[in-house]
């Protein structure tokens, strides 16, 4: 049996895991506060390694929720946020100054006060209004933030200090599930920003869809972590019915585990308008497949394990609560359509 710390693989050829999911071995962060330090050190690695490959980064995330999906959810926008920073090459930001802040990536959209960038005339903007879902707005330094561009219909990608002219509202976050990570509004107001990348370019770059899988990276990681207690139980019994749900449960993560590969694989290509391409139809078939993989895992778990485990363990409650809400962040039908539509627009891929 895999023990607490072991790190979770995607790579299945690699001997060892990369230095970043070696890192991310050392133990689950006790608190959000131990996670954005965890969050700190290896961002200064993606720093230090600008060509350090995404399956090193999705590796590390995996191993982290593995051991608290919570501590992967603080983690993975401040690597997301450093990557789109490093692929901008804003020179207006020295790695000195990235590396020394806690970073979130605010990119949600809705509410009656949508976001609105305004140019100043000296180079910077004044974004002013309402972004909702930004988690833990109220514990990091900065932010990088989708804001509407005046009037227009397009959207800028702009990064912003998390200080004055900032009002954060924790109090609506009532979830069971990631409680020590609030996601509430925010309202900005007349706050100094500066545009990363021209318009639009935050949902043009291919970087955009590899965000998505490291997302998607996380909930595999949880999905391990609750199968690791199926494997535990399965050691002590030869109960046929744990016996197969464990073995389900294989099939799914080994499907998981081959997609994200898979993606890992497309990722290391180059950055052309194709690739782009690409990389939008792969994310939307790995984030399905491990959506799926996770939620089937989950129940699966239910059922071999009973309620014991979910009443008495907290780890592992805490695990399958936190895990039920990140992986909401797959839209369901919404997103298969969003694939079927993809697909639709070309030529029968199979």
């Amino acid at each position: 049996m895999p023990t607490p710390h072991h790190a979770v693989t995607i790579d299945a050829t690699a001997t060892e895991p990369g230095p970043l999911a070696t890192l991310a071995t050392i133990g689950a962060p006790r608190c959000v506060d131990d996670a954005l330090s965890v969050a700190g050190a290896l961002g200064r690695l993606v720093l230090d390694r600008p060509g350090s490959e995404l399956v090193d980064r999705w590796e590390a995330l995996a191993t982290l929720a593995s051991l608290d999906v919570g501590a992967a959810r603080v983690i993975e926008p401040h690597l997301d946020a450093l990557t789109m920073l490093q692929d901008a090459r804003h020179d207006s930001l020295g790695d000195d100054e990235i590396g020394g802040l806690r970073w979130g990536v605010f990119a949600a959209e809705g509410g009656d006060e949508p976001l609105t960038a305004t140019a100043k005339g000296d180079g910077t903007y004044s974004l002013t209004g309402v972004k909702p879902w930004c988690s833990l707005a109220s514990r990091l330094d900065a932010a990088l933030v989708t804001a509407h561009l005046g009037d227009s219909a397009e959207r800028g990608l702009f990064a912003v200090r998390l200080g004055e002219g900032v009002q954060h509202d924790d109090t609506l976050w009532a979830a069971r599930g990631l409680r020590e990570i609030p996601s509430g509004p925010v309202r900005f107001t007349d706050v100094e920003a500066v545009m990363i990348g021209e318009p639009g370019w935050y949902l043009r770059r291919p970087g955009f869809s590899w965000g998505g899988v490291g997302v998607a990276a996380c909930w595999f990681g949880g999905a391990v972590g609750i199968a690791r207690t199926v494997h535990a139980s399965a050691t002590t019994t030869d109960d046929a019915h744990v016996l197969a749900h464990l073995g389900a449960i294989d099939e799914l993560l080994h499907s998981a585990r081959r997609s994200l590969a898979e993606a890992a694989t497309i990722a290391a290509g180059d950055s052309t308008e194709r690739a782009a391409a690409d990389a939008r139809l792969t994310a939307k078939r790995v984030r399905a497949t491990v959506a799926r993989a996770s939620d089937e895992i989950i129940d699966r778990a239910h059922r071999a394990l009973g309620p014991a485990p979910l009443a008495l363990d907290s780890a592992h409650a805490k695990r399958v609560a936190d895990l039920q809400l990140y992986v909401r962040q797959h839209h369901a039908e919404r997103d298969q359509a969003s694939l079927g539509s993809a697909l639709a627009g070309g030529p029968a891929p199979w």
